[in-house]
């Protein structure tokens, strides 16, 4: 018996049937964008948070203050126009230290409100500390503060000054 050789229709001779292939150089692309899109949208997210709130104040540095240990004194304040026609809000004044501990680093948090009363701008400066050297016991120092970003929505009063950290030597 002969053996009876049918082609089968998916053995057929003919042409080639060509695979569908996709470049390397495309699968490169793709990722590429991908991991820069998810980037962006993390930093993005990142950016609209702000930054961590700052650490409240320790009970001991809340005694402190209680106590009357710590005095702003001679508070004034002086507007004018800088060099590049901005205008410039100078707060000075002196700190003193009626207590009997050294501080390190003494932050205050100005407020600023518009006519009705409302927060226009809240900024945390520090009045000792880094430039300024420690605060001893019994001492007083002259502070200078300056705000060049003060909005023109400002009721030009006085700010609020709280106490907003202490760090002790």
């Amino acid at each position: 018996m002969a053996a009876n050789k049918t082609a089968r229709p998916d053995q057929a001779p003919g042409p080639q049937q060509k695979r569908f292939s996709i470049p390397p150089a495309a699968i490169v692309i793709v990722l590429v964008l991908a991991a820069g899109v998810a980037g962006l949208l993390y930093l993005n997210r990142l950016s609209q948070q702000g930054p961590p709130a700052p650490p409240p104040l320790t009970g001991i540095a809340r005694t402190y203050i209680h106590d009357g240990f710590l005095k702003i004194t001679d508070s004034d304040m002086r507007a004018h126009e800088s060099y590049l026609h901005q205008q410039v809000v100078e707060i000075t004044g002196n700190i003193t230290n009626t207590g009997n501990r050294v501080l390190d680093t003494v932050e205050i948090v100005c407020v600023f409100y518009d006519p009705y009363g409302q927060v226009i701008l809240r900024e945390r400066v520090a009045i000792v500390g880094h430039k300024m050297g420690k605060l001893a016991p019994g001492e007083s120092k002259p502070f200078r503060l300056a705000f060049d970003n003060v909005p023109e929505s400002w009721n030009q009063a006085m700010p609020q000054m709280v106490i907003a950290a202490i760090d002790f030597a």
